[in-house]
């Protein structure tokens, strides 16, 4: 079945065309992958298919019968809303359904009951709900009660992927689901869980990613978006690089063919007299056609630069015991390293573990509770932060870049201008001029990043780096860091990303504990992994072993007649089941206040504090004796 057709597609934004006559289409079952430098259109071409732009010419033909659900990378919703309230704002007929069921269980009135019921049998909702739940979990959300205005941006990023999958797994139509970067703030777990999910899923796809294991594992068609064209590659990321650099092979050698027949064709064009005959005019149509095709400019602009960085002494950076924690929360345990010259150390581990803290307090920004950091003298750190660029509202690029120095130092004793600089990081010169809040998100983030490396720093400090930022652009800085003589430290959840540049992973295993692995990240998972199953096969022998210990023969007791308890009913059954997943969420409230009476000195919070806990033990006193009521 045919989702999507488009012919001779071309949009442009004054005089800058992002694609011309491109004609592509999505079928069934198609996972497609679309990769191009920041700029080419990805975006565009997305909001296209969703509606929110019109192309300036040719046709996008959407199947009457699917419809597109977006994933982007902003989020709308309302702050007072609670999690599951978010959830539920899908407008679907599965959704509908569960919707009438909560409120069934909350009204005596049986007819209400009925209908509510045979909606969710009608509609799957039961399957539903329970791939909901599924989903949530995964995705590490379990307090449904919090509200959307008080989470963190990875959190609401997650939510509402969570949204997305339900609302594709809830429609009966067929669906286009569109992704734009959906693994930024997910844990390696989460993106693992991910990629099993999309893979196994019956689901039609277009894909936003910067994540090539990701990619491959998800994709088998990748659509590459270049010089206003689209080329479809089938197979994985290293087929489309591998037809990329023949195509690109090839056109060289048609440009110098054409180049060396200009030659020849320019001297005939300057031999003939002005008056042409039929056949000499026919020669000068094809002389344009090849002097169009010899000026082509196939040169790319590069990020490759060959720095001249400040010397490395003999001390680089070492830490002695530092611990941290935050309350009962222990992220950092006497933990000790000594970094080397040119050493590229991966640091890897959950979100909230501590990573983005040990990165503060080796750079002084964030104090230690213990511990010794020593610093060698001639170390310059330069840091790419996960918050941002900062920078004025009406500041200009170039001048941006200015502020810290006018020229480059290369290692050959050359230097080159801030604005050459600023052209290798693809910032043409209309670009440089323009306020920097006029900047698309990747391109803040490729500013961001020439801003840290144009300060010429030794000991490179990166948290998430590959945000944001497009493939190309993350290849070029992968082969800059593979060079990169001074030390290195990484925070990231790109596996591909740190395959490539670390040879050392520190990870945050919880409670304070740092593992010191020497090896890339793949190898490190395989080896947690392993060692993991181990530990399972060890636990199992041991309980195996302490149940023979103890068993003895028992005598089987005399069977007693036992009372026949009465049968609930439907609405008691869902009633117990609503009770049971209401308690935990009561009495993780209930700690929570309590933990807050401790702390609280404020007479007035003191008594509000006093005054719902109250209602909140009355109301779980009341849930438990119903419980046991069902119960018996």
């Amino acid at each position: 079945m045919n989702y999507v057709a488009a012919e001779n597609l071309t949009k442009s934004y004054g005089v800058k065309t992002l694609f011309k006559n491109i004609n592509f289409n999505v079928n069934e079952g198609d996972k497609i992958a679309i990769v191009a430098k920041n700029g080419s259109g990805k975006s565009t071409l997305l909001k296209i298919l969703m509606g929110k732009e019109i192309a300036d010419s040719g046709n996008v033909i959407i199947n009457k019968d699917i419809s597109v659900v977006l994933f982007d990378q902003e989020i709308d919703f309302e702050s007072d809303l609670t999690i599951e309230e978010f959830m539920m704002t899908l407008d679907s007929a599965p959704i509908r359904a569960l919707k009438n069921y909560h409120k069934s269980l909350l009204s005596d009135d049986a007819d209400f009951m009925e209908m509510a019921l045979a909606e969710m049998e009608i509609h799957k909702a039961w399957d539903l709900e329970n791939e909901m739940t599924q989903i949530l979990s995964q995705l590490k959300i379990t307090d449904l009660t919090a509200k959307m205005g008080n989470l963190s941006g990875g959190q609401i990023k997650r939510v509402a992927l969570a949204k997305l999958l339900t609302e594709t797994r809830a429609e009966h139509r067929h669906t286009l689901l569109i992704m734009d970067e959906p693994t930024n703030h997910l844990d390696v777990d989460m993106v693992e869980w991910l990629e099993n999910y999309l893979n196994k899923a019956k689901i039609t796809l277009l894909l936003v990613t910067h994540d090539r294991y990701f990619l491959d594992a998800v994709c088998g068609i990748i659509w590459e978006m270049e010089d206003q064209n689209l080329y479809t590659h089938q197979g994985a990321y290293a087929t489309y690089l591998e037809n990329k650099m023949i195509r690109e092979d090839n056109m060289n050698s048609t440009i110098d063919k054409a180049q060396n027949l200009y030659r020849k064709e320019l001297e005939w064009m300057r031999r003939q007299p002005k008056a042409r005959t039929t056949k000499s005019k026919s020669r000068q149509d094809d002389f344009y056609e090849t002097e169009k095709v010899a000026k082509t400019d196939t040169r790319k602009d590069s990020l490759e630069l060959d720095f001249e960085m400040k010397r490395l002494g003999n001390k680089i950076l070492e830490l002695k015991n530092i611990s941290k924690s935050y309350g009962n929360k222990v992220l950092l345990k006497d933990f000790s390293y000594q970094f080397q010259r040119g050493e590229k150390v991966g640091i890897v581990g959950k979100n909230g573990a501590g990573k983005s803290t040990l990165l503060n307090i080796i750079q002084d920004f964030e104090p230690r509770d213990s511990g010794e950091i020593e610093t060698g003298e001639t170390i310059k750190f330069g840091y790419f932060a996960q918050k941002g660029l900062q920078y004025k509202e009406d500041e200009r690029v170039i001048d941006f870049i200015k502020e810290i120095s006018e020229n480059f130092p290369l290692a050959n004793g050359r230097t080159i201008s801030a604005s050459q600089f600023l052209r290798l990081f693809l910032f043409d010169d209309q670009t440089q001029y323009s306020p920097i809040a006029k900047l698309s998100g990747g391109e803040k983030r490729r500013l961001h990043l020439m801003h840290v490396l144009y300060q010429n720093p030794n000991f490179l400090i990166f948290d998430e780096p590959t945000n944001d930022l497009d493939l190309p652009t993350l290849t070029v800085l992968e082969n800059f860091l593979l060079n990169f003589q001074g030390s290195l430290i990484i925070v990231s959840h790109d596996r591909y990303f740190m395959d490539r540049v670390v040879d050392h992973v520190l990870a945050f295993e919880g409670e304070g504990k740092i593992r010191n692995f020497t090896g890339n990240f793949s190898e490190y998972r395989e080896h947690k992994k392993s060692e993991d199953g181990n530990l399972k096969q060890e636990d199992k022998k041991a309980k195996n072993t302490v149940e023979k210990a103890v068993e003895k023969p028992v005598e089987k007791p005399v069977a007693k007649p036992e009372t026949p308890k009465k049968k609930l009913s439907f609405k008691e059954q869902r009633e117990l089941e609503t009770i049971e997943k209401e308690i935990p969420k009561l009495e993780e409230t209930r700690t929570k206040i309590l933990e807050q009476l401790n702390n609280e000195s404020d007479y007035d919070k003191i008594s509000k504090l006093s005054a719902e806990l109250e209602s909140l033990s009355e109301k779980l006193e009341n849930h438990e004796m119903r419980w046991l009521e069902l119960q018996d």
